[in-house]
């Protein structure tokens, strides 16, 4: 199932220029309860590589870096980093994809997904699967989820 945004279905030329990600919503039907996940993506990945022999030779100044930046497209077959909706999918329950918003800056990023988790409430309602907001606020920790006898 593609990525979608604004009700249509999202491809690699819908990408605004200069957007570094976007924040997603993921729903999935699991043992018969609607579940939900936010959760933050970059368009694209990047990561240092060795150049080649001939890039190597062909460089002028030989303090250069040794190695180059390849940027190459990631969210297309992207289904969260929440192990039951990676279970899921491999067990083929279909999983809808929807961006809820795009970002220019991975600060922009963290920010606007945290701002969707406290504001949808992911970690008391227990149709979300998410533990955690921004790994400093925990589901377990909450006494609405734990309370005292």
């Amino acid at each position: 199932m593609s990525w979608r945004y604004n009700n249509k279905e999202f491809r690699d030329e819908h990408i605004p220029e200069g957007a570094e990600g976007f924040v997603y919503i993921m729903k999935a039907t699991i043992d018969g309860e609607d579940k939900l996940y936010i959760g933050k993506k970059n368009f694209y990945s990047k990561r240092n590589v060795k150049k080649g022999k001939r890039e190597l030779k062909a460089m002028t100044d030989k303090r250069g870096s040794k190695k180059k930046l390849i940027k190459k497209l990631a969210y297309q077959s992207y289904f969260s980093s929440n192990e039951v909706l990676q279970a899921a999918h491999k067990e083929g329950v279909i999983i809808r994809r929807i961006i809820l918003h795009i970002c220019n800056s991975k600060r922009e990023l963290t920010y606007q997904e945290a701002r969707y988790m406290f504001k949808l409430g992911v970690l008391e309602d227990k149709q979300y699967l998410n533990n955690s907001i921004l790994s400093k606020f925990y589901a377990v920790h909450l006494e609405i989820n734990n309370p005292k006898k």
